[in-house]
């Protein structure tokens, strides 16, 4: 079985207007700015033996734990081989666009939701409705829910979930006689008591774009509730809503607690901060726990972001779903269909956790006895949660989050005292982008 990891080194962030404008070798990443295929792929006549893996985990953890999922796949293919095509993340993310419209891998990673339903709506992914008749069991409705497009037929199929929420250290808080606040007061309360005890209250960075998303969301759904949240993100209510203001004025109170210069500062950064024991807590999705070594990583917990409004408690919990979409003109369009399903089955579901413990498993049948703490309360979190959000950038269009909203949440924790300019300038392009 063939498994190489073309141009898998992670690149400095370029931002996400930025346009790639340096080649990489043997990457796959054109001068243009546009992700490329390995090989194989969308209208290439594609190759029976080989099949194209568009891969976005290129962080060390994670690309090492798809690369062992997929070594898994040869015994049971019939002699396919894997050709992994993995590009740095962020840009990934940016260029996707391109790459589905130029000549993508045979199967691909993506996300759940809203961001799957935009590019199965444009004609861009293939239809998976048939493979979902042989892999449906695999999954609870929800997740099926998640991979079903407008049309009703299904693009996606599930591999890993894992929920946000405020991580801390069990034998810090234990140390230091803190106590899981139930509330917002509760909350700056703990974060006041933190910084008299010389932590940084709240771990914080923000250089990657889209980590403050994260606290927008919590902020948002515990204010507003789940509909209000999800219809905003989908251009159906105004940014500049008094609803929308009081989440940046609620925001704007916790920001002293924050870890300052947030914009200089990459997520892995800012959770090796907790993991130093300098800051009190992080809020953040569950694959923080890749910055903690394995001897550490029993002392790592979380608690859902505390409730602000009665109304509304803490019935949501955001949740990512990663995936894989299928080309939809794959090279090899056979094995691209083995492929995913060999990837909704439980095996390397359970293999990728090997080496990445910090998400959970997807297809319902799959064993937890081998779950860590951790995976046993994600898990417990994600099954007991009436809403679940995918996260900002995945909840919405895809211009509106990498434009209007990462800039605007820049623009806030620049200047804080700058709201109101912020939300017009968030209304205004909300109203160009959604139509």
């Amino acid at each position: 079985m063939v498994l190489h990891t073309p141009g898998s080194t992670p690149l400095p962030h370029f931002g996400r207007r930025a346009m790639l404008r340096i080649m990489l070798a043997g990457a796959g990443v054109a001068a243009t700015g546009g992700l490329a295929a390995c090989g194989g792929g969308s209208g290439s006549g594609g190759d029976s033996k080989t099949v194209t893996f568009g891969n976005n985990l290129s962080d060390q953890v994670p690309k090492d734990a798809i690369t062992a999922a997929l070594k898994g796949f040869e015994g049971q293919s019939g002699g396919l081989s894997v050709t992994i095509n993995t590009k740095q993340h962020e840009q990934y993310q940016e260029q996707i666009n391109n790459y589905l419209q130029g000549k993508p891998d045979d199967v691909l990673a993506w996300f759940a939701g809203y961001r799957m339903r935009f590019f199965a709506d444009q004609g861009l992914t293939g239809d998976l409705s048939d493979l979902w008749g042989k892999v449906g069991g695999n999954y609870s409705d929800a997740l099926k829910q998640a991979s079903t497009g407008s049309d009703g037929k299904q693009y996606f199929v599930p591999f890993t979930q894992y929920p946000w929420g405020m991580f801390y250290r069990k034998s810090v808080w234990q140390e230091r006689g803190y106590a899981i606040p139930k509330t917002l007061d509760e909350l700056v309360a703990l974060a006041t008591k933190m910084k008299s005890d010389g932590l940084i209250p709240i771990a914080f960075a923000q250089k990657q774009g889209w980590p403050g998303m994260g606290t927008f969301d919590q902020l948002n759904f515990r204010i507003n509730g789940y509909r209000f949240h999800v219809d905003l993100l989908a251009g159906k209510e105004d940014w500049q809503d008094k609803k929308v203001k009081d989440v940046f004025d609620t925001w704007k109170r916790l920001l002293p607690f924050h870890q300052e210069n947030a914009l200089g500062r990459e997520w892995q950064e800012a959770a090796q901060t907790l993991q130093q024991k300098k800051s009190g807590m992080y809020l953040l999705g569950s694959f923080l726990g890749q910055q903690f070594p394995d001897a550490e990583k029993d002392d790592l917990d979380f608690f859902p972001f505390p409730e602000i409004n009665p109304e509304h408690g803490t019935d949501t919990v955001e949740a990512p779903i990663d995936g894989y979409m299928m080309a939809k003109k794959p090279g090899n369009p056979e094995g691209a269909l083995k492929l995913l399903e060999y990837l909704s089955t439980a095996e390397p579901q359970l293999t990728y956790l090997k080496s990445d413990a910090s998400v959970v498993a997807t297809n319902q049948k799959a064993d937890t006895s081998g779950y860590n703490s951790l995976q046993k309360k994600a898990a417990e979190v994600i099954k007991n949660a009436k809403h679940i959000t995918q996260f900002l950038d995945r909840d919405t269009d895809p211009g509106f989050a990498s434009e209007a909203a990462t800039n605007g949440l820049i623009e806030f924790i620049k200047d804080p005292n700058n709201i109101d300019s912020v939300l017009k300038g968030m209304a205004d392009q909300a109203k160009n982008i959604f139509k």
